[in-house]
């Protein structure tokens, strides 16, 4: 036990600082329309939170999945509006904005082709894939994001299992202009150790654009909070390559 946690503690840092990142990307704080937040209550302690842990923004990023959350733009914008003004009663000083997780599913493309995809900054598109398998329209998606005007951001690309044993797909993928955002808590083994260990190898390689705290409840910023001392989580933030202040 003695030589255990000797190493252990010779493998963490000091806290990371999470001011330097400033704005996270990907969360479900609109109460109630998701599998996050479920009250407003909820929503508020969670902001709450992200303030305590030094971020300056929040872009919180509901589901949009055809066959289960039938979030729309006037949907997210309504539930965004009232948590804005209840952070106002409250003197919580972050801002917040809404765009959404787009799930990559059989009426995406109808989605792309209005040109009505909440987006973040004005460009960035959040979507997301199955966990089971690579849809057959995902290249073809990501084509009309961009003719369309929109910029492709992939979620949480380290979750996605049948890549692990293809990694050169994330290459593939990177190569036709999608770009990356991590969950951080992946770092920590959150979700599984080969989860951990490919969020580790994308990091090594300099894949990842954007971090994300794929917030749902409390115990995902506590694990944050754990993740902070983590090499990779240091590495990540010391890149040069994170756009997360460029949403600010």
């Amino acid at each position: 036990m003695g030589i255990f946690s000797f190493f252990k503690k010779k493998e963490n840092l000091p806290p990371a600082d999470l001011s330097k990142v400033q704005v996270d990307i990907h969360s479900h704080l609109i109460p109630g329309i998701d599998d996050g937040a479920k009250t407003i209550e909820d929503s508020i302690r969670l902001l709450q939170r992200f303030v305590e842990l030094g971020f300056k923004k929040v872009i919180t990023t509901p589901h949009i999945m055809s066959d289960f959350y039938r979030n729309t733009p006037e949907i997210i914008l309504s539930g965004l509006e009232k948590l804005r003004n209840e952070l106002s009663k409250q003197a919580i000083s972050i801002d917040i904005e809404a765009a959404a997780e787009y799930y990559l599913d059989y009426e995406i493309e109808k989605k792309i082709e209005r040109k009505g995809l909440l987006t973040l900054g004005g460009k960035y598109v959040l979507f997301e894939l199955p966990f089971v398998a690579a849809p057959d329209n995902l290249y073809k998606a990501i084509f009309d994001m961009q003719m369309n005007g929109y910029i492709p951001i992939l979620a949480h690309p380290e979750r996605y299992s049948y890549w692990y044993r293809s990694f050169d797909t994330y290459y593939e993928l990177k190569e036709k202009g999608v770009l990356f955002q991590l969950n951080t808590i992946s770092l920590t083994g959150h979700y599984s150790p080969e989860t951990k260990k490919i969020a580790e190898r994308m990091i090594d390689e300099n894949l990842i654009d954007f971090i994300g705290s794929d917030c749902h409840h409390l115990h995902h910023l506590e694990i944050l909070n754990q993740a902070r001392t983590l090499k990779h989580f240091h590495m990540v933030l010391e890149s040069g390559k994170l756009k997360n202040k460029t949403l600010l």
